[in-house]
Parts: structure tokens; C-alpha cells; sequence
């Protein structure tokens, strides 16, 4: 890849892991973002960077940045987090498929290759676990508001796959599996617990806990991601990307409150009285990777307390993070 990569969410957590790593590859990187991130500050200071702001739904500033000396287009902006998509669900789906059909049609027309991240989400609520590629997606009805989030991912999967069959765009979609690290925002089930129990509150436990999930380190799913864009045949393809043990919230979060040293518990939240009926939770989330073991080479190395040892380790030194 001589030319440039465009990194759209860039600023964010797995956005602003991977412009790291394509920067130390040597990479010139263009980062299409809606502002300046703290995320993005040792990438700033890189030869390599460049810092483009810019609305993903606003398709001529997409188009302006995906020029014809574009080779490759990471496409991470999107809303996520429960609460955002609870809170705006029409947002999620305005941002997360109009959004994306520009970056698509842009890069089209630029000829370049695009990596679409997407999400386990899309499985929904599917009762035969693990989750292959190409199994069922099985939702919850509409006037629950946490499906908008797996319907407008899997809407950006559909589009991406579309082209790819209609015109040609070499195009690969990854489905990130529960990824958690450094500079994640403290809303997410280990990171919001490292927040938590590093300032002295106790992490939040929903509903007890007993929902399982397969947490990925961010270095694990960054080497996905580059693996997934590295080999040609991955194009026209999808694959999981996660780690493959599984492990219940409840051990998560006892994983967290040992390695930061805490002596406290959790405080219990019932999501139904939380949430209301907006909400409703994936009992079991674990992704087949076999294929991208066979195909691309791909297999999370982190344990569980290792990723959380590094991400408490990086927090403890990062006070705009746990301010």
C-alpha cells in the first residue's frame, strides 16, 4: 500500500489503537474525524498524520478526503454504546447507514479497498452459540431501541456486500467481539469497572452478572483488523474477530476489582428498572473464529487478566482518563 489510508472514527478507541499501528508501519494517514480527539495525541505529533475534520453524513467533505492517492479506507465512525442508542436511535441509524453508504460510494469512486468494522451485535439474540459468519441474525421486535444499533450495522454489512457483488469494490468486514483496552471510554462493562474501582466507586454489576462474553484486548483486534486488510483474499469476505474464551460479567469484573487492588464489591443494577423496556440484554455472545484463524492467520493471544492488567496499569497513569 504506497499510497494513503484513510482512517474515518479515527480518534476513537479502536480507531485512534490502529492509526498507531499503521503509522508505525510506515503508513501516511489521513484521520477523518468530527474533532480532535485526546486519543489522537501521540499519532499527532507522527510525520505521517494528517487530521482531517468532517461529518461522515456530509458526503462532500467525505468525498474531498478520499482522493485517487487513497489505497485503503478503515471505515470505524459510527455510533455505539448503549446509552447513545438508547438515548437516540434514530441518530445511530441516520450515522451508521447514511454515513456509511458515503464512505462506500466515495471510496468507490477513489478505487480504493475498504475494511467496514462491524459488531457481534448483528447476531442479535441467536440461542446457538458460538456465532459463525454466516449464522442467523435473531432480533428483538422494533420498539425496542437497542436493536436500532444491530439492525443499522448489519444495514452498513448489507450495503458493503452489495457493492462488492454490483461493482467491484474490494471490501472486507470485520465483526469485533467485546473489544476493551487503553483509552476506551469508561462506559463499557471492563472499562467503566477499571474507572470505577480506580477512583474508589464500586463497578456496576448488571443483572448479576451471569451473562457471558468473549473479551478481546485492543492489540488483538488491531491485529485482525491489519490482517483482515492485508490479505487479498479476504476481500468480499467477513469474519469474527474476538477472543474465544468465554467468561461471565460477573468474573470480568472480579478480574478487575484483583488487579487494581481494591477492597470493594459492586453495586447491583437491574437493567429492566435501569433501562425500562428500550432494553434488552444478550444472554451469550461468542464468535466462532475459526474461519479467520484458517484465512487470515488471526488468533487473540490476550488472557483476560492480561488485557486487564494493562489497561489498570494504563490507567493508573493517565489522569485525564480517570478524571
Amino acid at each position: 500500500m504506497s499510497g494513503k489510508i484513510v482512517v474515518t472514527g479515527g480518534g476513537g478507541f479502536i480507531g485512534s489503537h490502529l492509526t498507531e499501528k499503521l503509522l508505525g508501519r510506515g503508513s501516511d494517514v489521513v484521520v477523518f474525524e468530527n474533532r480532535m480527539s485526546q486519543n489522537l495525541e501521540s499519532a499527532a505529533g507522527h510525520p505521517g498524520f494528517t487530521l482531517v475534520e468532517g461529518d461522515i453524513r456530509d458526503i462532500g467533505a467525505v468525498e474531498a478526503v478520499m482522493n485517487s492517492d487513497v489505497d485503503l479506507v478503515f471505515h470505524l465512525a459510527a455510533v455505539v454504546g448503549v446509552k447513545n442508542y438508547i438515548k437516540d436511535p434514530v441518530g445511530v441509524i441516520d450515522i451508521n447507514v447514511g454515513g456509511t453508504r458515503n464512505v462506500l460510494q466515495a471510496a468507490a469512486r477513489a478505487g480504493a479497498r475498504v475494511v467496514l468494522t462491524s459488531t457481534s451485535e448483528v447476531y442479535g439474540k441467536n440461542p446457538k452459540v458460538p456465532w459463525s459468519e454466516d449464522d442467523d441474525r435473531v432480533l428483538g421486535n422494533t420498539s425496542i431501541d437497542r436493536w436500532s444499533y444491530s439492525t443499522s450495522k448489519a444495514t452498513a454489512e448489507h450495503m458493503a456486500i452489495a457493492m462488492h457483488h454490483t461493482q467491484g469494490l474490494p471490501v472486507t468486514v470485520v465483526r469485533y467481539f467485546n473489544a476493551y483496552g487503553p483509552r476506551q471510554s469508561p462506559y463499557y462493562v471492563i472499562s467503566q469497572s477499571v474507572y470505577r474501582a480506580l477512583r474508589g466507586e464500586p463497578p456496576i454489576l448488571y443483572d448479576g452478572g451471569r451473562q457471558t462474553r468473549c473479551f478481546t484486548f485492543i492489540d488483538d483486534a488491531i491485529t485482525g483488523t491489519l490482517a483482515a486488510a492485508d490479505h487479498p483474499e479476504a476481500v468480499g469476505q467477513v469474519f469474527n474477530i474476538g477472543n474465544s474464551t468465554e467468561a461471565t460479567v460477573r468474573e470480568a469484573i472480579e478480574t478487575v476489582i484483583k488487579v487494581a487492588g481494591v477492597d470493594r464489591g459492586w453495586e447491583d443494577l437491574d437493567t429492566t428498572a435501569h433501562y425500562g423496556e428500550s432494553y434488552e440484554d444478550i444472554i451469550r455472545r461468542v464468535p466462532d473464529v475459526d474461519k479467520a484463524r484458517r484465512l487470515l492467520g488471526f488468533e487473540a493471544k490476550t488472557t483476560l487478566g492480561e488485557g486487564v492488567e494493562a489497561t489498570v496499569e494504563w490507567a493508573r497513569h493517565n489522569d485525564w482518563w480517570l478524571a
